[in-house]
């Protein structure tokens, strides 16, 4: 790297040696070298500050025979705008001398440069400035002004050029107008400085921008250089990091064809993104709007950069632009310019050609006098110059200072400079270090190395309360204006109107403001546009990417049961909390459905009111016994187990009652207790029944004392043991694993059944293993005892009833497994009164039916008529 640089260094001085007049050995030693660039317009001073301004747009071509020297370089297209950058800093430098407190006793000179937007012309001014010879001064000595740094460029491609050129004689460069990020790369550009934002502060915040405004679908493009390029890539990161899309990208050509600008809008004509991002000078961006204008391509909304969003020459030119929007450099009113401006003299010392062209050019006229010209060819006019023509009387851009933005950056730069002069000078009167190397610097044989570590310290606050200071990189802060383009009055041309501001020193929530009440937007209308490549899902939908197509580019599905989705284009939907549910939208989780049978739903009512029925069925047979207990068909069925089974039976429909309804704590161990517990009582009534009429008939037979077993003593007594085996059996159920109320969230995902949990299964299934005992036993003792004589044997009845109570149950186990939710506590209900129901009608019924409508057989004879037949 070291042997690349003393190379190039070797070939720009046989450079210089060649271009350079003859003289003798003497002479270069002491006289100033021809200057390289023609176009140079200087005044002296003890520090000479060195400008670039394209105060040309482009160079006029040249025949080169290579048979003689090159000819003066010519540039055509004056660019009043950097004119004006150019008597801004000659201002500015004035002020500066006339300012005691800055740069005291030290005058500042200036040479400014024309580069007509050339990288060879830069390259030449830049040579120009690093071989700035001596001459003899009045004392005999050979001495040179100083030029410890050049102000410039504004272009970022120029800037990019001449600095790995400045950068071997270690000459610093302080830009106003070159933001590519590029620049920032130290390594590449160790000297190089800047006063506007480097565009990685804007490309992100433009980013920002468009998502803020809720365009997801965005065109965007790039001038064919650096600052283009650098820019576009930066915001398309930020753009897709954002989760935003580009439908094209293009790169606008620096000198197009016609064939090339038709194909670019054709691209944005076929484009469905109504938002164009364009990175670009406006040197480049004017025949894009050209080109749409002339195919009628006015439906787009333009957001534009800081090169072009203040362009006068554009804004005042297309009127269809209105609407625009884009970040502009911060602006200033700098007080005593405009006059300085309109105080213009064509002819004053020193000489300034591009004065004389300018003057010529704006009011039409010619000098005839025999100057120097600057790079531009002047123009013969009819109309003879007399130089008493006001500046004041024309409207113009050169005098047009109410958009003050790179000038404004200009004024920063070249105070920056002027207070990093003045800490040196301070340091110089203060008095350096005893070691060499922390001497300081001599300002008046100053050196261009020397200013580098005061630049790189400068900080302070200038006249307009803004800070000016330079980063580690050598950047400005991120500080921007948001700007809109409205119409102007009476179809003037379109005003710039702040409508925001972007601040990238600020916390991350307050950097950007938009006061979005000032926009107008490219139809006249305050409705923002919208520009997506698929419409906002709504909350309850879901956005599902389209295979192959970018990702803003989509179809809105609804969300599935228990998801939700509750803001606009939600990629996923979530998942509810586990009691909770989505309601029909799917755009908020609501609580489950709490499921359980209740009294108050049609089914409960039923199932109460059937139990209800089976206890007012059950209270009316025991009333009738009660009132014929005298008589011998209730006496002969033994009307004590008779009345017991009737209150079992009793308890048994009331059983089914405590089903219905939310469980609780309570609720859960009464109904299975209950249930336990009631028909273990029933069950044990008709085992002793069937016990008496098993030995009713075995008593008859002689010798046989069994009976005296089966007294109504004994039958209470075996009731009693039955039950309580029972009773047993659920308070040990209760006292160590009693059933308890759950929420079943696995059965139903949308909503919550209330079931009890049996807690210990192995006393619920002892609990139901005695009652089927009891009924089978009972079963078998009555199918024995079913052909015993008798006109009213009431063991077949026991028989039929233990039947269908067995068949009953058996056909609950297969339905209540299969039953969902709320309806196995029915099936149950429905077993219980089923079976409950097959008892009483199948025992109490034919007794009921004799007794009521015949009374002719509710006699002793006739139920003894049988026996004694026998």
């Amino acid at each position: 790297m070291q042997l690349l640089q003393v190379t190039t260094l070797l070939l720009m001085l046989l450079l210089l040696i060649l271009l350079c007049p003859e003289h003798s050995a003497s002479e270069i030693e002491c006289e100033r070298w021809a200057d390289l660039d023609s176009g140079v317009f200087q005044k002296e001073g003890q520090i000479i500050l060195a400008g670039y301004f394209p105060i040309h747009s482009q160079d006029v071509p040249q025949e080169l025979s290579f048979e003689s020297a090159p000819g003066k370089t010519r540039c055509k297209g004056f660019n009043l705008r950097s004119f004006r950058w150019s008597q801004a800093m000659i201002y500015f430098i004035e002020e500066i001398n006339r300012n005691p407190n800055l740069l005291p006793n030290i005058t500042l000179g200036y040479r400014l440069y024309d580069h007509c937007w050339m990288v060879a012309q830069s390259v030449r001014s830049s040579l120009s400035v690093v071989s700035q010879s001596l001459k003899r001064n009045s004392t005999g000595a050979c001495s040179s002004p100083p030029i410890p740094l050049i102000i410039g460029d504004p272009s970022s491609s120029l800037s990019m050029g001449i600095s790995r050129l400045l950068n071997l004689f270690k000459v610093p460069l302080v830009s106003y107008f070159a933001s590519c990020a590029c620049l920032s790369d130290k390594k590449k550009f160790p000297y190089f400085f800047r006063t506007i934002p480097s565009d990685a502060y804007q490309a992100s915040a433009l980013a920002r921008l468009v998502k803020h405004l809720g365009w997801t679908w965005i065109g965007a493009m790039g001038g064919d250089d650096a600052y283009g390029r650098t820019a576009l890539e930066i915001f398309l990161a930020e753009v897709t990091r954002l989760g935003l899309c580009t439908s094209f990208q293009a790169i606008i050509p620096k000198v197009p064809t016609q064939q090339q600008l038709e194909k670019l809008v054709k691209i944005i004509k076929d484009s469905t993104a109504r938002v164009l991002v364009a990175f670009s000078l406006e040197e480049d961006i004017q025949p894009v709007i050209e080109e749409m204008i002339r195919q009628n391509v006015t439906d787009r909304q333009w957001v534009a950069s800081e090169a072009w969003v203040t362009s006068t020459l554009i804004s005042s030119g297309y009127p269809n632009l209105s609407g625009t929007i884009g970040f502009a450099i911060r602006r200033a009113d700098i007080p005593g310019l405009k006059k300085f401006l309109q105080n213009l003299q064509p002819l004053a010392e020193p000489y300034n050609p591009s004065a004389r062209e300018f003057w010529e050019i704006q009011f039409q006229c010619s000098f005839n006098k025999d100057l120097p010209l600057g790079m531009g060819d002047l123009e013969h006019y009819n109309r003879t110059c007399t130089g008493q023509e006001r500046i004041e009387d024309t409207d113009t851009i050169y005098n047009d200072v109410s958009q003050l933005r790179v000038t404004y950056n200009l004024h920063k730069a070249v105070y920056a400079v002027a207070h990093a002069l003045h800490s040196l000078l301070m340091c110089q009167k203060e008095g350096g270090s005893s070691d060499k190397q922390q001497q300081c610097p001599d300002i008046y044989n100053l050196q261009p190395w020397q200013v580098i570590p005061y630049l790189k310290k400068v900080n302070f606050t200038n006249e307009f309360g803004d800070s000016v200071y330079f980063d580690e990189f050598g950047n400005a802060a991120g500080s921007y204006d948001i700007v809109n383009w409205h119409k102007g009055a009476e179809g003037g041309p379109l005003e710039i109107v702040k409508i925001g501001r972007f601040d990238s020193y600020l916390p991350t929530e307050q950097q950007l403001v938009l006061y979005e009440e000032n926009i107008v937007w490219h139809d006249g209308s305050k409705t923002v546009p919208v520009s997506v490549c698929s419409a906002s899902c709504l909350p309850g939908y879901r956005k599902a990417t389209r295979k192959g197509e970018p990702v803003c580019c989509y179809d809105c599905v609804p969300c599935a049961e228990g998801t939700i989705s509750n803001s606009i284009d939600q990629s996923e939907c979530t998942f509810c909390p586990e009691d909770l549910w989505s309601n029909p939208q799917r755009n908020s989780c609501v609580e489950k459905q709490i499921e359980f049978l209740s009294y108050t739903e049609g089914f409960g009512m039923a199932l109460a009111a059937t139990a209800i029925l089976g206890v007012v069925a059950t209270v009316t047979v025991a009333t009738i016994f009660l009132r014929h207990r005298d008589t011998p068909l209730v006496r002969a069925n033994n009307s004590e187990l008779s009345f017991l089974l009737l209150l079992s039976l009793t308890f048994c429909f009331l059983c089914a009652l405590t089903f219905l309804g939310q469980p609780s704590r309570w609720a859960c161990p009464l109904r299975r207790t209950a249930f336990g517990l009631t028909f273990a009582l029933c069950l044990s009534c008709l085992l002793s029944k069937t016990l008496v009429v098993l030995m009713a008939f075995r008593a008859t037979l002689p010798g046989d004392n069994t009976a005296r077993w089966f007294r109504p003593p004994q039958q209470r007594m075996g009731v009693f043991l039955c039950s309580a085996l029972q009773c047993a059996i659920c308070v040990a159920w209760l006292t160590t694993a009693p059933p308890y109320p759950v929420k079943n969230n696995w059965l139903y995902r949308d909503r919550i059944i209330l079931e009890c949990h049996l807690g210990s299964v192995a006393l619920f299934c002892c609990v139901l293993g005695y009652i089927g005992c009891l009924a089978v036993f009972c079963f078998i003792l009555a199918f024995l005892a079913r052909k015993l004589p008798g006109n009213f044997n009431e063991a077949k009845f026991i028989t039929f009833s233990m039947l269908i109570f067995c068949a009953v149950w058996i056909a609950y186990i297969p339905a209540y497994v299969s039953s969902p939710g709320k309806f196995t506590v029915a099936v149950e209900i429905f077993a219980i009164l089923a079976s409950s129901f097959g008892v009483l009608l199948c025992i109490f019924a034919p007794k009921c039916y004799i007794i009521i409508f015949m009374p002719e057989k509710n006699t002793k004879k006739y139920l003894m008529s049988q026996k004694v037949s026998r």
